[in-house]
């Protein structure tokens, strides 16, 4: 937990199943003493049996690892004092996932039973009760309120659940979607995947109210072989990952309006692994960065990256410190990702810190695409503008010091290790330290969570003499090391997003406003200390076109800022037209991305006249659906109007055939006439 020091360890000896072991540091891991009388000396589940209170690190669960068989129920363990003191709780279930806190008050705690119950707890795991039954997932949504989908018959077959709600923990439900697929919530959105008939398409519908209305999101339909993943998002904006259809490995990358409604395509043929891997990366040290690869058509893996939120990507520029392999002829920097790491590659995925502004590292290959061979570190200072080769071969990695420390240990399967390298200069250079004179195979990293800790722990393991592993922690404490608080005069002003040769009113424009940090030197080797604060300036600029990116049904021509309508979107305009969707496009062909906050300066011009054609020239964007709802009435009454008007009129020629004996031609235009009225009304 963050800022306690406490360290918890549970081991299980494997030659003996009854012997358990459980550890307790308060020093950051550098002495432990046994604790396992604390919890009864019971088994912990291996896979959830820790979790850590998200606001309150002194809050800790808990669960054993008990034979259903044995027991009614679970037992969790609950510690108010970062597992000074444990609680033992009966459960009346037992639990099939994680408990989960409630992301703002850990008091709250929700769960599903093994038997598909939704179990909830109001006093921090004391009592349970369960709120409902046969539910299939949940979520928690703005303050207390929970959505869980939950089948009515008892079967858990995905797009025919519904979607519930509770806001007063359980006491009342209210049903607020029906043939649910799936469902999510981010960003204050709340997305489910609806599969109107079964065994149809799916489409997503979007509530930014929890729940209260639904609007749907003009996003291109999944089959059943199809899937959506929402991959990022905040209040401002979505990130949607569309598949495309038959196994191929990738799909589109839409990015939403700030209503998650209106989605513009991003990146096409963005890399998603059949087992549910995708690369993309938010790079949160700085912001509106994001990392991703694609799937070439010729198979190759490349990387890309944006850095205005989705509006343009881009390849990462090469190292000025790499040479590109002779046979290279797109040459630049590619990063591996998930799909590297599950497949055993990289052990780590690329790390950012908020409070390391700029920093990141990662595992990564130069050439025309990702390479089969080992690959090395890499590191950039600017948010991924620019980067520095730094160390050769896989390793494990962390940020310390809110990103004034780096450290590294070399990753080999078949070797041991005795050495942690470090830096101080984000990369530039490492200096290397023997932390023991009896090396041991290394089976990680562990520090404490949030980046300013100057602590870092290595674990792993050494045969003793009964070619038996024996378990290894140490810990380093580089505040020994970097003993000099830093002051002022080793902090320099940091423009975020400069290249240094644009034009200084608008270098370093990103959404709209420029953002100067405080940032430590590179040759400053001391220490920001736990008290370290970001510090940073904002400053709004002129609009240009960066600032907007196409609207939906447009995309960026290559190479160019035009928007152009995309060649399938005639077809896909009729929903917008009826349904009252036309009204949302601001600024047809370009939008504002959504957060950009630019004043004044350049205007992009408006393309209704390509709306007006597809549309209709007398139908307006604020009274698209209303004009053509009121036009199916009036011809209703007009189609209505005829035929009384006939009926009539064919009384009165009856007459005047009994008087006089012409009646065809009065016939004739009378049928003309009812036809040329049908004809409007149809």
């Amino acid at each position: 937990g963050d800022g306690t020091g406490v360290s918890l360890a549970f081991t299980r000896i494997p030659i003996f199943f009854t012997d358990l072991l459980s550890f307790y540091s308060e020093d950051y891991g550098k002495s432990f003493h046994d604790v396992s009388h604390t919890i009864n000396n019971t088994f912990i589940k291996k896979d959830f049996g820790i979790s850590a209170g998200p606001g309150n690190p002194q809050q800790v669960i808990l669960t054993a690892n008990l034979p259903f068989t044995e027991s009614p129920g679970g037992v969790i363990f609950t510690s108010m004092d970062a597992g000074v003191t444990f609680r033992s709780v009966q459960l009346p279930f037992h639990p099939a996932q994680a408990i989960q806190f409630h992301y703002q008050d850990p008091k709250y705690l929700v769960v599903i039973s093994i038997d598909d119950g939704l179990w909830l707890s109001e006093d921090f795991g004391n009592s349970w009760s369960e709120v409902h039954e046969g539910v299939h997932t949940f979520t928690w949504g703005s303050g207390i309120t929970l959505f869980f989908s939950s089948s009515p018959k008892g079967t858990a077959r995905r797009g025919e659940l519904i979607l519930r709600r509770t806001q007063d923990v359980g006491k009342n439900f209210t049903t607020i979607a029906k043939n649910i697929f799936s469902f999510g919530y981010i960003g204050g959105f709340l997305f489910t995947s609806v599969m109107e008939k079964l065994g149809s398409p799916r489409i997503i519908y979007v509530s930014s109210d929890q729940g209260d209305h639904f609007r749907k999101a003009q996003l291109p339909s999944a089959t059943t072989e199809q899937f959506y993943s929402v991959l990022d998002g905040d209040e401002d904006m979505i990130f949607m990952h569309v598949d495309n259809p038959g196994d191929t490995y990738f799909g589109t990358i839409y990015t939403s309006d700030d209503r998650g409604i209106l989605y513009s395509k991003s990146l096409e043929r963005h890399l998603f692994g059949g087992e549910g891997k995708s690369d993309f990366t938010n790079v949160t040290s700085l912001r509106g960065v994001y990392l991703t690869n694609i799937l070439e058509e010729d198979g190759r893996i490349r990387s890309v990256i944006t850095f205005d939120r989705g509006g343009r990507w881009r390849f990462l520029k090469k190292p000025e410190n790499v040479n590109c392999p002779e046979t290279s002829k797109k040459c630049s920097l590619h990063i591996h990702g998930e799909h590297s790491h599950f497949s055993g590659i990289t052990p780590m995925l690329p790390l950012s810190e908020p409070t390391a502004i700029g920093l990141v590292i990662a595992h990564g290959s130069v050439g025309d695409s990702i390479s089969a061979a080992r690959p090395d570190v890499y590191v950039s200072g600017d948010g991924g503008y620019t980067w520095w080769g730094t160390l050769r071969g896989p390793h494990h990695y962390s940020i310390l010091d809110s990103g004034g420390l780096i450290v590294a240990v070399e990753a080999h399967r078949d070797r041991q290790i005795s050495s942690i390298k470090f830096s101080t200069d984000e990369g530039q250079c490492w200096k290397v330290f023997n932390f023991t004179d009896h090396p041991i195979f290394l089976a990680g990293l562990a520090s404490e969570p949030g980046t300013k800790t100057m602590n870092i722990s290595i674990f792993g393991y050494r045969p003793d003499d009964d070619d038996q592993p024996m378990w290894v922690a140490v810990t380093i404490d580089f505040e020994h090391l970097l003993t000099r608080e830093c002051g002022e005069e080793d902090y320099v002003q940091w423009l975020a997003h400069s290249d240094y040769d644009s034009d200084p009113e608008t270098d370093g424009c990103l959404l709209g406003y420029k953002e100067t940090f405080r940032r430590l030197k590179k040759l400053s080797a001391c220490r920001n200390g736990r008290g370290y604060v970001v510090s940073r300036q904002q400053r709004p600029c002129p609009c240009t076109r960066e600032d907007y990116m196409c609207e939906y049904g447009f995309y960026r021509h290559e190479n160019t800022s035009e928007c152009l309508l995309q060649p399938d979107f005639l077809n896909q305009t009729q929903d917008i037209c009826l349904n009252g969707e036309l009204e949302d496009l601001q600024n047809t062909g370009y939008r504002k991305i959504p957060g950009d906050k630019c004043e004044e300066g350049v205007r992009p011009p408006r393309r209704e006249d390509v709306f007006k054609k597809l549309c209709g020239n007398d139908i307006s964007p604020t009274s698209a659906n209303s004009h053509t709802k009121r036009s199916v009435i009036d011809y209703i009454f007009i189609f209505a109007f005829a035929c009384l008007l006939f009926l009539l009129l064919r009384i009165s020629l009856n007459e005047q055939h009994l008087n006089t004996g012409n009646y065809s031609g009065f016939k004739d235009k009378c049928e003309l006439f009812q036809m040329n009225l049908i004809t409007q009304a149809l």
